[in-house]
C-alpha cells in the first residue's frame, strides 16, 4: 500500500503530459450543455466509481438505471451497456431492497435465523465486487475517456486536445484510448479500495450477534452512499470532493480491512460448506489468524502455525498473502485451546498480569476438533470462552452443574 501513493504521483504526471484538458465551448450549444467541462466528466467518474465502491450491487444498479432513464430514444438505448439494460438493473435493485428489508427486520429476527442470509449477502457482495471491477468500471472509464477525447459538438462541448503529444509530434493520435489505458488502472485501484473497506462491514455484519448492530453498519454504509449521490446530482465537484476524502480515508483503512476481508472468507466457506465435518487437524503447519496485534504481525494475520523441535509455536504469514514470508513468535507457556460456541480460540495466560487474552482465532473448520488441536500445540489443556464460559457459569449459578473447565489453564 505504501507504494500507492508514488503509483497515483506518476499517473497525474504522466496524464498532464499526455493530455491537458482545453475547454471549448460551442457557441450554438445550450445553456445546460455549456456548462460542461472536463473536470465535471472527471467528478462524475470519480463519484461513480466510489459509489459503486461502497455498495456494488446497489450503485451499479442506480447507475444502470440512471442511464436507462437519461437515453430518450431507441438508438441511444440501444447503445447503452448491458448493466443498463432493465432487466439487470431492475433485478439487482430488486435484491438490494431484499438485503435492506432483512436487516431492517434483523432486530426481531433470532441471529440463527438471520446469519445465514447474511451469508449469502456476503457472498453476493464479493461477487457483484469482483462484476464490478472488470466489468463495470472499465465500461464507465472508457465512456468518460470518449465524452473527454471526443470532438467539441452541440451535444458535446467538451473536447479534450493532446496538446502534451502535440508538442513531440504526435498530436495526430486520437487520445480515447490513451486515456482509457492511463484511467482504467487508477479507477479500479480506486474501486478496490473503497470496496474493500465497504466489504468489512458486511463481515462485521455477518460475525455481529446483534441485529441491532448490524442494521446500525448498514445505515451508516447507507449514508454515506446517499450522501455521495446527493451531492453529487448538487454538484458534481462537491461530490468529488467527498469521493476523495472517503478514498483517502480507506487507504489507511485498507489493510485492515483486507485482512478483515480474508477472516469473513475462511469464515463463510468454513460455514458454507460444513467443513469440520470432513476436516482434521495436521498436527502442524494448520492455518489460523492471529487473536491479537504482536510486533512483528497486526490482528487477524492469516498464516500457519506450527510447533518447532524446541517447543516455541510459530506463525508463517505472507503480509497481503503475496508479499515475502515472516515468521512471529508466539508465546508457548500459559496456553490453552479456548472451546466457544461458534469457533474455538487459542488463550493464553500472562504471568506478569495474571489475565488472560485471545492469542489465536481458529477457523470454524476446528469447531469439534479442540482436543486434537489442543494434543498437537497446547499440551493438552482446554478451556471454556464466550458464551460458553458464561453458560456454564449461569448454571453454577442456579444449582447446576460447575463451571466446568477453568477460563484458561495455568
Amino acid at each position: 500500500m505504501k507504494t500507492l501513493p508514488r503509483f497515483l504521483v506518476g499517473v497525474l504526471l504522466l496524464f498532464s503530459l499526455v493530455a491537458a484538458p482545453v475547454y471549448a465551448g460551442s457557441a450554438k450549444a445550450s445553456n445546460e450543455a455549456s456548462q460542461a467541462t472536463p473536470g465535471s466528466h472527471l467528478a462524475s467518474l470519480v463519484t461513480q466509481v466510489t459509489g459503486i465502491a461502497i455498495s456494488p450491487l446497489l450503485g451499479v444498479s442506480a447507475v444502470g438505471a440512471y442511464q436507462y432513464f437519461k437515453a430518450h430514444t431507441p438508438e441511444q438505448k440501444a447503445q447503452l451497456p448491458w448493466f443498463a439494460k432493465p432487466m439487470y438493473w431492475a433485478l439487482g435493485l430488486l435484491i438490494a431492497g431484499a438485503c435492506g428489508l432483512k436487516d431492517s427486520l434483523g432486530v426481531v429476527i433470532p441471529p440463527g435465523l438471520k446469519k445465514p442470509f447474511d451469508m449469502l449477502e456476503l457472498a453476493e457482495n464479493k461477487l457483484s465486487g469482483l462484476v464490478a471491477t472488470g466489468a463495470v468500471v472499465p465500461v464507465l472509464v472508457n465512456m468518460a475517456s470518449k465524452s473527454l477525447a471526443a470532438p467539441a459538438t452541440a451535444e458535446n462541448p467538451v473536447h479534450l486536445v493532446a496538446t502534451g503529444l502535440a508538442m513531440v509530434q504526435f498530436g495526430a493520435i486520437h487520445a480515447s484510448w490513451l486515456l482509457t489505458i492511463l484511467m482504467v488502472p487508477l479507477s479500479m485501484a480506486v474501486f478496490l479500495i473503497v470496496w474493500i473497506v465497504s466489504h468489512a462491514i458486511n463481515v462485521l455484519i455477518l460475525l455481529s450477534p446483534w441485529g441491532a448492530v448490524d442494521a446500525a453498519l448498514k445505515a451508516f454504509r447507507t449514508a454515506i452512499l446517499g450522501l455521495v449521490t446527493a451531492t453529487a446530482f448538487i454538484d458534481p465537484v462537491v461530490g468529488a470532493t467527498i469521493s476523495v476524502a472517503i478514498i483517502i480515508v480507506a487507504y489507511f483503512c485498507a489493510g485492515w480491512a483486507f485482512r478483515l476481508a480474508v477472516f469473513g472468507s475462511v469464515f463463510l466457506w468454513d460455514f458454507a460448506t460444513f467443513r469440520r465435518h470432513r476436516f482434521e487437524p495436521a498436527g502442524s503447519g494448520d492455518w489460523v489468524f492471529l487473536g491479537r496485534s504482536l510486533k512483528e504481525a497486526p490482528i487477524r494475520t492469516y498464516g500457519r502455525l506450527a510447533k518447532g523441535d524446541d517447543g516455541k509455536l510459530r506463525l508463517s504469514y505472507r503480509p497481503y498473502l503475496v508479499m515475502p514470508e515472516r515468521v512471529a513468535e508466539l508465546p508457548s507457556e500459559g496456553i490453552a485451546v479456548g472451546c466457544g460456541l461458534f469457533w474455538p480460540t487459542v488463550e493464553h495466560r500472562d504471568p506478569s498480569s495474571g489475565k488472560s487474552r485471545t492469542l489465536l482465532t481458529l477457523p470454524p473448520r476446528y469447531k469439534g476438533h479442540e482436543e486434537a488441536f489442543a494434543r498437537a500445540y497446547a499440551s493438552g489443556a482446554q478451556c471454556d470462552v464466550g458464551l460458553r464460559r458464561g453458560w456454564a457459569l449461569l448454571r453454577e449459578l442456579f444449582g447446576g452443574r460447575g463451571a466446568g473447565r477453568p477460563a484458561v489453564a495455568s
